[in-house]
């Protein structure tokens, strides 16, 4: 095996003699029981003949005593080091595409940041000391670079005066590009040693001098980013939230109780909604909801002149018009609910005055929205009303907006189910203008001028979505049908259209002239999915003919390219009496692109395309970020399911692996189902075997390090054609797409049939208990993080299923593993964060599953992460996490295959039982022995 599978800086014949030793008897204590001990490496013996230590499993101590010692434990080395590889910094371009800017990211955050108090009010978690969304990421510091329209980078350098230790959120460009916007928080430590956390202020940087300044100090408002932060009203104007001056202490709840907590239904209403998390619970939450919700808006200029406007409310969005002389607000009321979250509770939308003295002037009331409890569970359903409240892009003030025709109810037959409209920002006292009626569900339009625009519509039962031209200017005119296709359909797929920038900033349809045709034609771009994998492109698509001319296409070999922005977009001119979408075309021999290369061994690169020349000209160099798994193999391995249908993953093997050399490998099958309405596209090509292969904190990836294979990605579709539902043969499906899988890799002789574990997060984690449940015959061991395991606990539909517990009781209990504890004998480890804020996956559903197999005298281990959501962020909590799934894969996948031999070590005395348990443990390890030079002690796996 190449070297670089070891710690960074050991060659691979380097590893010490003691962790040979130490490594080998804690192989032997898993296979044999018995007094076997040794104190080299940090071994010892217990009065009962266990061996203990004090270190973590990899380095010095045994899997058995840390498993349960209290405190964060940490992988093996070679996973800690890739999970702590420096990140990759993010990249912003300037609105002319001359400049890119450089955000650095912090590594892992530290559990104390988790571990502040929050609040969990109607759907949302606020950290109140500095009034916003708790949890939140942020950027260290900004350093920026010019970019010539030649593709040359100029210096990188860095944004000036910034404080240190500055955690930077809220970044955005000034339309013109000459100034940068961001918020600052700080953590500082008084002479006490005591942390002072400040609110979140507003900065400004010159991009002119590189320099950044406070622009709001805390000492003249404080923002208030629950739901908003600031919009740009113009290149030199905001609008921004505050906190209301005249706020007093945060509300306290009372020592007794008012009363008791009353919901009613007494009207008979049908009011069904998902399990949602971190609701209402009763008026003190209420009172806490308003307390750190409402805001008072101000306009403030770039000199920092401050006013404000309106009057406090519970703001929850600001969208200023494209000419920057409105601003439509939305704002939520009273009554709350403690059934639904915030984005069902009563709201308002109004237009004001964006600029001038009479800003915050309102206009217009566009609508009053009750509260919104009774939206049908059935996908498609909306809220009654006006919804989709936007400003028209090829307008300076317009607004458009749909409303259902069907009460909001996929279920009702409606014809038309939606109607556009459109107004005026300013109310003139005229009815509502009719843009355009859709049979599907209405998904938003697309502009560009008058006499063109493009509108979607979609309907889930059928995975239908269409796409229409329309003349926005003539009611008269007949829309006409554009694309007509399965969305499920990949192969299909045209791609989607390149929007330009209009003299206002905001975004029309873009038309391009050249190649073959004389007239000017709209740009796609799309993932150009085919059976030998993505290949991204660009169209010219003719919206008279239909026909596209490819400008350019991603090839099979080597390198995955992708298209990532269009550099030509430099902002017109505004001309008096000219619609905004009225643009000249681009020419495609002049236009430049953000293009993006990566392989199989190089990380994704920017680089700047030039169509005429066909130069790319690079402009990132990022480094490999885990170099030690350089030459990993990746190979996107195809194959069928018994049923006709066929499958894919991502077949991963280690550095330097030869399956006829080295023999078959533990294996980690990491997957998460999904449901279908057709086999054919359930058996479609998705992904690319030429990109490079991300691995994130939590990835199974990870363990390429370790010397195992991963099948990452399996196709696990459920399949419900027609009138069918997916889910009342999804236990069948599930099974048999894991058995082609397994025999699959099998087949390929790169695993081993007793060392294959599966795992799987949320909805994979739930799929992993079914698998255990259902087909155990197929896998060591099993590991499942933050899944739902019982569907009588989220009775009003989960992932795709729509029908209620009562509509379709088998179903739910037939998929609840919850239901099959008493079948599930491989070993289990079930891993939930204490804090999870995903619908439907709340920590209880691990903590009653392990119950349930616990009472069955099934070989598990629950794992509550303290502070930690659906996904998780600390790294005390992700690499204990790790430490979990490493010891638990190599107890129960590793080390299983070989029972019977650890069974004939128990029967033997003396000398001879350590020497068949020694030959039991470097049989079990033969494969993975295989890959490592020879020589090379046992501790080294």
């Amino acid at each position: 095996m190449a070297s670089h599978l070891f710690p960074a800086g050991q060659s691979s014949n380097a590893l010490s003699s003691s962790r040979a030793y130490s490594r080998t008897y804690r192989a032997l204590s898993w296979l044999a029981p018995g007094k076997v001990a040794e104190n080299s490496g940090g071994v010892g013996c217990s009065s009962n003949g266990t061996a203990v230590a004090n270190g973590a499993p990899g380095e010095n101590g045994t899997l058995e005593d840390d498993a349960t010692d209290l405190g964060y434990k940490m992988p093996p080395k070679e996973i800690a080091d890739i999970v702590d590889a420096p990140p990759t910094p993010a990249l912003s371009f300037s609105p002319q595409r001359d400049r890119i800017l450089f955000l650095q990211r912090p590594s892992l955050t530290p559990i104390s940041e988790l571990a502040r108090p929050e609040l969990k009010l109607a759907g949302f978690r606020i950290d109140g000391e500095i009034n916003a969304r708790s949890r939140m990421g942020y950027y260290t510091s900004m350093s920026i670079c010019d970019v010539s329209e030649e593709g040359v980078r100029g210096e990188e350098r860095p944004i000036t005066g910034i404080p240190e230790g500055a955690k930077i959120n809220f970044t955005s460009w000034s339309d013109d590009g000459r100034h940068f916007c961001f918020t600052i928080r700080t953590n500082n430590i008084d002479c006490e040693g005591n942390e002072e956390r400040s609110g979140l202020s507003l900065w400004v940087a010159d991009l002119t001098t590189l320099e950044a300044r406070e622009l709001l100090p805390p000492t003249t408002a404080v923002l208030n980013t629950v739901f908003l932060s600031y919009s740009w009203v113009d290149d030199n104007t905001l609008i921004v939230a505050t906190i209301p001056s005249n706020r007093g202490p945060p509300p306290k709840r009372k020592l007794a109780p008012s009363g008791p907590v009353i919901q009613s239904n007494e009207t008979g209403k049908v009011s069904q909604a998902r399990t949602y998390p971190d609701l209402l619970k009763d008026t003190h939450d209420e009172d806490l909801f308003d307390y750190y919700a409402t805001s008072q808006l101000h306009v403030l200029d770039l000199s920092g002149n401050i006013q404000p406007i309106g009057v406090p409310r519970l703001y929850t969005s600001i969208d200023v018009s494209p000419d920057g002389k409105f601003m439509l607000i939305t704002y939520v009321e009273r009554p709350y609910s403690y059934v639904v979250p915030c984005g069902r509770f009563p709201l308002t939308v109004e237009v004001w005055r964006a600029s001038g003295s009479a800003a915050g002037e309102k206009v217009r009331d566009v609508v009053r929205l009750p509260l919104a409890e009774d939206i049908p569970i059935t996908f498609n359903s909306v809220r009654k009303g006006r919804r989709g409240i936007n400003w028209r892009e090829d307008k300076p003030a317009t607004l458009y907006w749909a409303e259902t025709q069907d009460g909001g109810d996929a279920k009702v037959e409606a014809s038309p189910r939606d109607i556009v409209y459109t107004a005026p920002a300013e109310d003139d006292g005229s009815e509502p203008a009719v843009l355009a009626k859709t049979e599907q569900r209405y998904g938003g339009i697309q502009w560009q001028r008058d006499d063109q625009a493009l509108l979607y519509e979609s309907w889930y039962k059928t995975r239908n979505t269409r796409t229409w031209i329309f003349s926005p200017g003539d009611s008269s005119a007949s829309p006409r049908l554009l694309f007509d296709r399965s969305w499920e359909d990949v192969y299909s797929d045209p791609g989607s259209p390149f929007s330009r920038r209009t003299a206002l900033g905001s975004g029309v349809l873009a038309e391009v002239r050249g190649g073959k045709a004389a007239h000017p034609r709209l740009l796609f771009s799309g993932t150009g999915a085919t059976p030998d994998g993505d290949r991204p492109f660009l169209d010219l698509f003719d919206l008279e003919t239909k026909e596209a001319e490819r400008v350019w296409q991603c090839g099979k070999d080597e390198y995955f390219e992708s298209v990532v922005a269009l550099m030509s977009d430099k902002q017109p001119e505004l001309v008096e009496g000219r619609q905004l979408g009225d643009l000249e075309p681009f020419q495609l021999e002049e236009m430049r692109f953000l293009m993006s290369r990566e392989s199989q061994t190089e990380p994704p690169q920017y680089f700047l395309w030039t169509v005429k020349t066909d130069a790319w000209q690079q402009i990132t160099n990022f480094p490999h970020p885990y170099p030690q798994l350089k030459g990993l193999s990746k190979e996107i391995i195809r194959y069928q399911r018994s049923d006709g249908v066929d499958l894919m993953g991502t077949l991963y093997l280690p550095p330097g692996y030869d399956a006829k050399r080295d023999g078959p490998l533990p294996l980690i099958m990491w997957a998460y189902p999904r449901e279908f309405k057709s086999k054919d596209a359930a058996g479609q090509m998705r992904g690319s075997p030429n990109e490079f292969s991300g691995i994130g904190s939590t990835s199974a990836l990870l363990w390429l390090a370790r010397g195992y294979a991963i099948l990452d990605g399996p196709t696990m579709p459920i399949i419900g054609e027609g009138d069918q539902e997916a889910n009342d043969k999804y236990v069948e499906q599930l099974v048999a797409s894991a058995q082609a899988a397994v025999d699959e890799v099998v087949r390929r002789g790169v695993a081993d049939p007793a060392r294959i574990a599966v795992g799987g997060h949320s909805y994979g984690a739930f799929m992993t208990a079914n698998l255990l449940a259902h087909c155990p015959q197929l896998f060591a061991c099993g590991i499942a993080r933050s899944g739902a395991y019982n569907r009588t606990l989220t009775p009003f539909g989960f992932q795709a299923e729509e029908r209620t517990l009562w509509e379709a009781a088998e179903t739910y209990m037939t998929m609840s593993p919850f239901m099959q504890a008493n079948k599930i004998k491989k070993p289990l480890l079930l891993i939930h964060g204490e804090a999870d804020n995903n619908t439907g996956t709340f920590p209880m559903q691990s903590e009653r599953f392990f119950a349930a197999l616990k009472g069955h005298g099934a070989n598990t281990r629950l794992v509550i992460l303290p502070h930690e959501s659906h996904g998780y962020r600390a790294r005390e909590s992700i690499m204990h996490m790790l430490w979990e799934m490493d010891r638990w894969l190599e107890k129960y996948c590793v080390a299983t295959s070989k029972t019977e031999e650890g069974e004939k070590v128990a029967a033997t005395e003396g000398g001879a039982q350590v020497a068949v348990a020694a030959e039991a443990v470097e049989s079990a390890l033969a494969g993975r022995m295989r890959l490592l030079p020879e020589g090379t002690p046992i501790s080294s796996l």
